[in-house]
């Protein structure tokens, strides 16, 4: 049911009191109306606008969509990260501010301006490997993922940014053979039984889980990294709230040194990594 008699400002108010949050329900109204995701203020200039009834008809079924929990970058196709604009749907996972914390720290690992050859793991969208290869041109960036789709997606990205990123199909490492001076990763980590699944139905469940205990990927990458890695390379890896004692006993286990963590903006210890000194 539409209701083309509203103004904006009812028509968000409706919106709120259906369930939906403020700034949600700001982003599918900019979307129905074919405006920026980030033009809020428009919004509140133009509050006592009556809606088109064109734009009610289009708006009522994404406040049904994100009711019923499909996440906003789904409906919208589109997802900011690292000041990148992606493509994003369902083939894919909903790239999450958190993911940030890895591309950060892997920008701090290497000098700027000194070309590298840089992979980034179950790359997905691409958001990791095209946020480095935009802060970093020197680096030659890998993104791979064992996902076509997901490969698909993040090509798609990649030629709209008209970045140089090249995108390999491979279970992990099984199809490279290296050197890399630095690999990334956000990879599945989620328990196979953990209750927070149901909340995420919308998603890729191949991109969430990973085994009894969520570590199942992270150990294979950790098993291959050292054969991949140049001398003194960095892994780093981005996990579950609760795993990264579990991620640093398991790097220092397969030979890396200063092994660390980081956290992320919410105090977190989001992301583990080492170095290994060996190479391959």
């Amino acid at each position: 049911m539409t209701h083309p008699s509203l103004t904006l400002a009812q028509s968000l108010q409706r919106a709120h009191a259906l369930g939906l949050a403020r700034i949600d329900a700001q982003v599918l109204h900019l979307h129905a109306l074919g405006r920026e995701p980030h033009d809020r203020a428009w919004l509140l200039t133009h509050d006592s606008d009556v809606m088109p009834t064109s734009v009610a008809e289009r708006l009522e079924p994404l406040l049904h969509r994100r009711l019923a929990g499909e996440p906003i970058a789904y409906i919208t196709g589109i997802k900011e990260f690292f000041g990148l604009r992606l493509h994003i749907d369902a083939r894919v996972l909903d790239p999450r501010p958190d993911t940030e914390t890895l591309v950060e720290w892997a920008l701090e690992r290497l000098p700027v301006g000194q070309p590298a050859r840089v992979l980034d793991l179950g790359t997905g969208s691409g958001a990791v490997a095209l946020a480095l290869q935009h802060e970093r041109p020197s680096w030659q960036l890998t993104a791979v993922d064992a996902s076509a789709d997901a490969l698909a997606v993040a090509s798609v990205n990649a030629k709209r940014l008209g970045l140089p990123v090249q995108c390999v199909l491979s279970h992990w490492m099984d199809a490279l053979a290296g050197p890399f001076e630095l690999i990334v990763s956000n990879p599945p980590y989620v328990a196979d039984g953990d209750p927070h699944l149901a909340a995420l139905t919308h998603e890729p469940l191949s991109a969430l889980t990973s085994g009894a205990d969520g570590l199942d990927d992270i150990r294979q990458i950790i098993a291959q990294a050292p054969s991949r890695l140049a001398p003194g390379g960095w892994l780093l890896l981005e996990h579950g709230w609760d795993q990264a004692d579990a991620v640093q006993a398991l790097l220092r286990g397969a030979g890396f040194v200063q092994v660390q963590s980081r956290r992320d903006l919410a105090g977190i210890e989001r992301c583990t990594g080492g170095c290994f000194q060996s190479g391959g």
